[in-house]
């Protein structure tokens, strides 16, 4: 974990909003990087990483001590990984369509695939592209899309899931 300076953890402790904020910048590459370790998808590993900077923003006044902290987070972060995992286990299998479309990517040259991906950000509806490059390209957060783009987070998370299934459409053709 990056080094959090105590007068930082403490003015956070004590809820100070400016703190919480810089506790957060501080802690958020650690947080991804754990996460995207920890858990089976690169999109389970995003929602355990804001589910853990969430908790952190509200529960920083409960961690006792510094020493505790980055265990705390690391463990909030392992338990959401744990809970998505179980849920995709209750969720319905893959349909046929697109168990043939996984692999028909797995076989595809890396260029040619490339160009194809390329396409069809460029065919997306400029609102979904935006939102779709921000998140993925740069890997702005939900919430920091929301503030950039004035929007709230449902709408930014509705937008996402409607670019993603966009492009797999076009994909599938």
């Amino acid at each position: 974990m990056n080094t959090v300076p105590v007068h930082l953890f403490d003015a956070a402790r004590l809820g100070d909003r400016v703190a919480i904020v810089k506790l957060l910048d501080i802690a958020q590459p650690d947080i991804r990087r754990y996460a995207r370790s920890s858990c089976r998808t690169s999109a389970d590993a995003e929602d355990a990483a804001q589910e853990a900077l969430w908790l952190l923003s509200r529960r920083v006044g409960t961690i006792r001590s510094l020493a505790a902290f980055s265990g705390w987070l690391f463990t909030v972060v392992r338990r959401e990984c744990m809970r998505l995992a179980r849920t995709m286990r209750l969720q319905p299998p893959q349909s046929l369509a697109e168990i043939d479309l996984e692999r028909s990517f797995g076989v595809r040259p890396h260029a040619e695939l490339k160009l194809d991906i390329a396409a069809a950000i460029e065919a997306l509806p400029p609102h979904y592209r935006e939102v779709m490059l921000l998140r993925d390209l740069r890997e702005m957060t939900i919430d920091e899309l929301a503030e950039s783009l004035g929007e709230t987070r449902q709408s930014i998370k509705a937008k996402l899931h409607r670019a993603r299934l966009l492009m797999r459409e076009y994909l599938s053709r």
